[in-house]
């Protein structure tokens, strides 16, 4: 009785904030690897520490829990190493958070990204009748400079005729996929890194896995037309959203292209702040919404 009355005792304003800040740290590191190979790897360490901290404390093994005591210091350090990838995010989130638009800008965007949707959805439309794959990824607030550098630069308005151009199979650009800044298609044939996330499944091809993973490591939109079977789908923040059809591409594309403050079709607004590494869009299983694609047996989708 008399340690727990001590225990309350040493309860202050300043203890609570300190655990709570720990508290939210780890809770947000925990959900920025989540589905990730990272998430095993931590399982996998958290299970090794607890049996042979358990096994050195119950029995007492002397070694056993001075190799454990020591071992922590190296686990510390080689956390930025492993954790490269989740840690970049984190950063690349926290240099997001100050970038705060004015209304008028704010309009002006949004008014460009429903332009560009409309073009963009007309011409999947297309390209779905006549059997084509596209990859268009659509550049946010984290510069996709590097992927242009070694791309073919078109710098030319985004139209929905330019599109058929550029996907027509037997075009030397329709290889690789093209970005979007605005309302300007700056380049096409871009190589983007493939997901290794072991999530997605073998049956998704070259095309899908890119556009989870140019999406995993920055803030930009993709969105993928399916060559074998003509299914659309948007990927963003490492997730793929498949959609019913491409009926509704334009609208799910103008949403998820809205800048910070503006909202996004869905009853709530995009964020560019500290918060929103925790909260990912996640479309309503309804008829008439996208919804989040899952490992399944069957065909592979280029």
């Amino acid at each position: 009785m008399q340690q727990a009355i001590w225990l309350l005792g040493k309860v202050t304003p300043l203890a609570i904030l300190d655990v709570g800040i720990v508290t939210l740290i780890l809770f947000g590191f925990l959900v920025l690897i989540r589905g990730t190979q990272a998430d095993q790897l931590v399982r996998g360490v958290l299970i090794v520490l607890l049996a042979t901290g358990v096994v050195g404390s119950v029995l007492n093994l002397t070694i056993l829990n001075w190799l454990v005591q020591n071992s922590l210091p190296a686990v510390l350090i080689a956390i930025p190493v492993v954790f490269q990838p989740e840690l970049r995010r984190v950063l690349e989130q926290l240099g997001r958070t100050g970038n705060l638009l004015t209304t008028t800008r704010t309009r002006a965007i949004a008014h460009t990204g429903a332009l560009v949707a409309d073009e963009v959805s007309r011409a999947c439309q297309v390209l779905i009748d006549r059997g084509f794959g596209a990859l268009v990824v659509f550049e946010r607030t984290t510069g996709l400079e590097e992927y242009v550098q070694s791309a073919t630069r078109l710098d030319a308005v985004v139209s929905a005729e330019l599109l058929h151009q550029v996907f027509f199979r037997g075009s030397p650009l329709h290889d690789g996929a093209v970005l979007i800044r605005q309302d300007r298609l700056v380049a096409a044939r871009c190589l983007l890194p493939l997901s290794d996330n072991p999530i997605l499944g073998p049956e998704l091809g070259t095309r899908h896995r890119a556009a989870v993973g140019i999406t995993e490591g920055t803030d930009a939109v993709c969105v993928v037309v399916s060559e074998e079977t003509g299914a659309v789908s948007i990927a963003e923040h490492g997730q793929l959203h498949r959609l019913p059809d491409h009926s509704h591409l334009e609208r799910e594309l103008t949403a998820f292209l809205a800048p910070p403050g503006v909202d996004r079709g869905d009853g709530e607004s995009r964020s560019s702040s500290f918060g929103g590494l925790w909260r990912q869009r996640t479309p309503k299983p309804s008829n008439g919404s996208s919804q989040i694609v899952a490992p399944t047996a069957g065909r592979g989708l280029q």
